[in-house]
């Protein structure tokens, strides 16, 4: 039975995660899939645990490339694929088993879609529901509302010019969005919590610091100069500017705010006073 939907699963030293992360693939009720781990120059024992998986189910494969980054790790793997969809996955997250059924299904039934994700949830070092904004490519300009976890279409994916091998340092998939949806497409999000995202005290993007965010920033505009033109201006872009400085002024001076301080001010006193004692 060819495969459907290609699942391509990065790993750079995350053997640890692994099997929670293909476990997770295996139990999805949707069979018609292929899995693709891409060991990334691993050190540890990545290439054991996906030998344990591939030497079960066959469904399972496994690739082994020199450590180019996540972004060179997913196009190696896409390359290597067959399905006619493909889903990102890190090694270190988790889906539901009915993540790849429910969103399949979704481009059945609506065959112009671009992308399909759902809701999620954080695990690990947090926990509770993750809430994302809904979709909007204006807004998905400003910041990324979609986690890389998503079903598209191989043949949408071949449109682009693959995952960016230069952004190295994180918000890969961010870029990849733009690239993907610049010209249009329908983006639906099943209303489940379908997705489990891993929470690390080193996560890689929940650990990038004010320089860094800059950078990437900077590195997603200009890679996508002509999309955010079409979009922004710059004297739309001061006016935003000056309302959201009118509406910080306004939070400052509230009463609310000023209430806040006056309750909490006795709390931090009696606090600094124990701390001291």
């Amino acid at each position: 039975m060819p495969a459907l939907v290609s699942i391509i699963v990065p790993c750079y030293n995350y053997g640890q995660f692994l099997t929670e992360c293909l476990n997770s693939v295996l139990k999805q009720s949707f069979r018609q899939w292929e899995c693709i781990v891409v060991d990334n120059g691993s050190t540890d024992n990545t290439a054991e645990v996906a030998a344990q998986f591939s030497n079960v189910d066959a469904r399972f494969k496994y690739i082994r490339t020199e450590q180019n980054g996540v972004s060179f790790a997913r196009n190696a793997g896409i390359r290597n694929s067959s399905g006619k969809y493909i889903l990102p996955l890190d090694a270190d997250d988790k889906i539901e088993a009915l993540f790849i059924e429910k969103t399949f299904l979704a481009f059945e039934k609506q065959p112009a879609l671009t992308l399909v994700y759902s809701n999620a949830r954080l695990f690990g070092a947090s926990s509770g529901e993750w809430h994302l904004p809904d979709y909007n490519f204006r807004n998905l300009l400003i910041e990324n509302s979609i986690f890389c976890t998503a079903l598209y279409k191989r043949s949408d994916y071949d449109l682009t010019k693959g995952y960016n091998e230069d952004m190295r340092e994180g918000f890969e998939d961010w870029d990849f969005w733009i690239s993907l949806l610049k010209n249009g497409g329908e983006v639906y999000k099943v209303p489940e919590v379908l997705f489990n995202y891993r929470i690390r005290s080193q996560s890689r993007n929940h650990s990038i610091d004010k320089e860094r965010q800059k950078k990437l920033r900077q590195q997603i505009f200009e890679n996508h100069q002509d999309v955010y033109k079409r979009y922004f201006s710059i004297s739309e872009l001061v006016y935003e500017n000056y309302l959201l400085g009118l509406e910080l002024k306004r939070v400052k001076t509230s009463k609310e705010l000023k209430a806040g301080k006056t309750i909490l001010g006795p709390l931090r006193y009696l606090q600094n006073w124990l701390k001291k004692g």
